[in-house]
């Protein structure tokens, strides 16, 4: 059996899958967010080990002889999160999580210095981690004083499982701390934020062993004692595991909360001004290249609730025929974007609406502006040097038929919908320490989800949505202004 661990922002989840990668058990604990101030997100890490804790006790009770037959665990877990620990190994600190932005002022400071971008291949955007901790040092500089490790969120978890400080080369692409190209920590980008490689766990690859887990949580639980655990992955290259998305060519995209187009690619090849994250990916000697859109199912929820309806109603109500692009447009940008924009103050506007505009009319509207801005992170990816032919949807968005047509369309790539299955950092972590325990190549286990449908352009519809899409690109700097 092999153990996968997510750490997500809105809970814990702990799978277990067994050796021919079925899924044998899963538990969920949920976790809080602390927001004290306007922009601020927090957690506290002591809540983390709770609630895996919490989530073994009932995988104990439940499957206690599936837990003594783990050979191995993977870690997962939202990137960026400064976890600050002192000499004790207790944070001086609730976490600073990815989605917090208090640090937008250290953030353009780090990213005017031209070492970061020329050696993390990212621009330094606020939800990193190294602005956050120039945060602290500038405000709180007692707190910052009793710094002595810095880990992200997954790996306190392994601290926790292991004694050993360690991250994985994914993860710790999301700092502006690391040498994307080279794979090791900058001294100079330490540097800049007040801290050295003393202040830094020691780098992994996702599969590596990273230690044993300790004596006396093998006791608590029933574990055998030479468990090993793997180096993990941050939570959308854990996803990209557990949908087979291993090598150049191969890609995800994710209709989630946001957006997420996830390209494995071959060779480093960094393209910053894009607002195209260039990561480490989990498997060695692999980079990877996303394109982030802020709101994808957020813009359909938020719609859905103006409209006093659920998103898959108002999905289902548009059937499976793809329709063309009526006059009215929406610009997704409920709460700023990412890729291509890098911009936190642009907000989203439906432009052109008409009386003849129903609830229906206004759907593909929103749909078809989530699937513009999908595109223009298409355009950045390509610009960085990666095209796509193909890509797998996994995400809430992806149970429907006209938006994955709709996308095919716009995008002009096959869309494939996996058969039903769980796609998540879980079973990617689990299938990482699968690798980890057999010491085998990550492609011979992290196969790709049989397809239950593609789909395809529809080449008659694709001129009536390029020009609508050229008007949604025109609307983005009228839109700035105001």
């Amino acid at each position: 059996m092999y153990l996968g661990i997510d750490l997500g922002t809105s809970g814990i989840k702990v799978l277990v899958m067994s050796e021919d990668q079925q899924i044998v058990a899963t538990a969920h604990q949920a976790l809080t967010v602390e927001r004290p101030h306007t922009g601020w997100s927090e957690q506290d890490p002591a809540s983390w080990i709770a609630a895996t804790a919490n989530a073994f006790d009932d995988l104990a009770a439940r499957y206690p002889t599936e837990l003594r037959q783990v050979k191995a665990i993977g870690l997962s877990g939202h990137m960026h999160g400064a976890t600050m620990l002192d000499k004790e190994d207790q944070p001086v600190a609730p976490c600073i999580l990815w989605n917090d932005t208090r640090s937008h002022v250290e953030a353009a400071a780090l990213d005017a210095i031209p070492a970061f971008r020329e050696l993390t291949g990212n621009i330094v955007f606020p939800g990193f981690t190294a602005p956050k901790l120039a945060w602290v040092q500038k405000n709180n500089p007692e707190q910052f004083e009793k710094i002595n490790k810095v880990l992200l969120p997954k790996d306190y978890l392994r601290l926790w499982l292991t004694g050993n400080y360690v991250s994985d080369y994914s993860d710790s692409a999301g700092t502006s701390w690391l040498d994307v190209g080279k794979r090791e920590w900058s001294s100079e980008l330490l540097s800049a934020t007040g801290l050295t490689l003393d202040h830094m766990p020691s780098l992994a690859e996702s599969t590596d062993n990273t230690g044993t887990i300790r004596q006396a949580l093998a006791d608590r639980w029933g574990f055998s004692p030479d468990v090993i655990v793997a180096g993990g992955a941050g939570d959308n290259a854990a996803s990209a595991i557990a949908t087979g998305i291993v090598g150049e060519g191969d890609a995800f995209i994710s209709l989630g909360t946001s957006g997420v187009i996830y390209a494995a690619i071959n060779s480093y090849r960094p393209l910053p001004q894009s607002a195209v994250h260039t990561f480490c990916h989990s498997t060695a000697n692999h980079w990877c290249h996303m394109a982030v859109i802020l709101a994808a199912t957020d813009a359909l929820n938020w719609y859905a609730r103006l409209v006093g309806s659920k998103p898959a109603e108002l999905t289902n109500a548009l059937g499976s025929e793809l329709k063309g692009p009526g006059t009215t447009l929406f610009l997704p940008y409920l709460g700023g974007e990412r890729t291509p924009h890098n911009d936190a103050t642009i907000r989203a506007g439906f432009l052109g609406l008409a009386h003849e505009d129903d609830r229906e009319s206004l759907t593909r509207t929103v749909i078809e502006g989530v699937s513009y801005a999908f595109k223009d992170g298409i355009r950045a990816l390509e610009a960085a040097g990666t095209n796509l032919e193909r890509m797998i949807a996994v995400g809430g968005g992806s149970s429907s038929d006209y938006w994955l047509g709709l996308l095919a369309t716009i995008l002009g790539k096959q869309i494939d919908r996996p058969t039903a299955g769980d796609f998540g950092g879980a079973f990617g972590a689990a299938r990482m320490g699968l690798v980890a325990a057999l010491n085998c190549a990550p492609a011979d286990v992290c196969t790709m989800p049989a397809i239950e449908k593609s789909f395809y352009p529809d080449t008659a519809l694709q001129p009536a949505f390029e020009a609508s899409y050229q008007r949604y690109v025109a609307a983005y700097s009228p839109l700035k202004d105001l």
